[in-house]
């Protein structure tokens, strides 16, 4: 029998510096500080203003912040998984760049698309790969520059996201710690709310599409939200039955950072009181890939071995799930 568990042993971030108030908000979009802080939550939103910068460059420095935290020869790295939906060229995986670039240079490296859920799917990918005993260090990035597919005149979108990065990595652990269960789901029918139109092998670019505002995310709000508080809320709920967990074995819900309500419904579905819920929507937005390991950076030193982490995401496509994880390592 396998004894085996793939455990989180170091996190590392990165955001940009400039921050994209909503009073900076309010005068370029018909919007103001009181309607989106009430609806989302978010009071403001980091953006990476350099224009030869892509993801890779987030992923790049959230990973290296990872590898001074750790101490850790990045040759001893055996795979690299990125999480992203903003790839920085179609085709050439942006995870293979970034490899390259922090010195993993005996990894093999992969991206992974599930929109915001990227990141709650590659912890399982992560595991899977720890679990089978060949790998020993898979470093898992969650990275998106946002800012790069939002049109900044659609008061529905440009109020929601921003840019960031996050990382973690998974190591074998023999004491039980680790990834314990995950419930992950997905369903077709909803990509119609949530996508880009143009830039696909459906509809490539043209320059009809560049005229439309077709490159840029088109969600439609309501569709979204109704989906993702019944189905995070689900997801959290079913697996913390299925481990006979109570809400006062639950030290931390970590949950994408897509909407303050999303996140409040699906706390009270768990019956997780307000003080072990992870949340920073308000300094990010929604990073997409990113929100997941953000969090993880922010509230690490408030966590502690043993310490059962329930994540919950909801992303495009649509893509949800949820992962129980106990921590284990002390980080001061």
């Amino acid at each position: 029998m396998n004894n085996i568990s793939a455990a989180i042993t170091a996190v590392g971030a990165y955001v940009p510096e400039f921050r994209l108030t909503n009073k900076v908000l309010e005068t370029m979009v018909d919007t103001n500080d009181e309607w989106i802080t009430t609806r989302t939550g978010i009071k403001e939103r980091r953006i990476l203003k350099d224009k030869d910068k892509g993801t890779s460059y987030l992923a790049i420095q959230a990973a290296n912040d990872l590898i001074r935290k750790k101490n850790l020869d990045p040759a001893e790295i055996d795979l690299v998984l990125l999480g992203t939906a903003t790839p920085d060229l179609p085709v050439a995986s942006t995870a293979v760049y970034v490899a390259s670039e922090i010195g993993a240079v005996n990894a093999f490296a992969y991206d992974i698309q599930a929109a915001c859920s990227n990141f709650l799917y590659g912890m399982s990918t992560a595991a899977r790969y720890i679990e089978s005993g060949k790998y020993k260090k898979v470093l898992l990035i969650g990275a998106d520059k946002m800012s790069s597919i939002i049109d900044y005149t659609d008061r529905t979108t440009c109020i929601i996201f921003g840019d960031g990065a996050g990382a973690v990595l998974f190591e074998p652990n023999e004491e039980g710690y680790g990834l314990k269960d995950e419930f992950l789901r997905s369903d077709g029918k909803g990509r119609q709310f949530l996508k880009i139109e143009a830039g696909g092998s459906l509809m490539p670019a043209s320059e009809d599409t560049v005229k439309n505002n077709l490159h840029f995310v088109y969600q439609d709000g309501k569709s979204v939200f109704k989906f993702a508080v019944s189905n995070m809320a689900d997801v959290a709920a079913k697996i913390m039955e299925r481990n006979e967990l109570e809400h006062d074995d639950v030290q931390w819900l970590v949950p994408h950072q897509a909407n303050k309500r999303i996140i409040d419904a699906t706390a009270n579905r768990m019956g997780v009181e307000a003080d072990k819920v992870m949340m920073n929507i308000q300094r990010y937005g929604n990073t997409t890939s990113a929100t997941l390991p953000l969090l993880l950076a922010d509230y690490e030193k408030q966590l502690k071995k043993g310490d059962n982490l329930i994540f919950a995401a909801f992303g495009g496509g649509f893509t949800w799930g949820s992962i129980y994880l106990t921590w284990a390592y002390d980080s001061n």
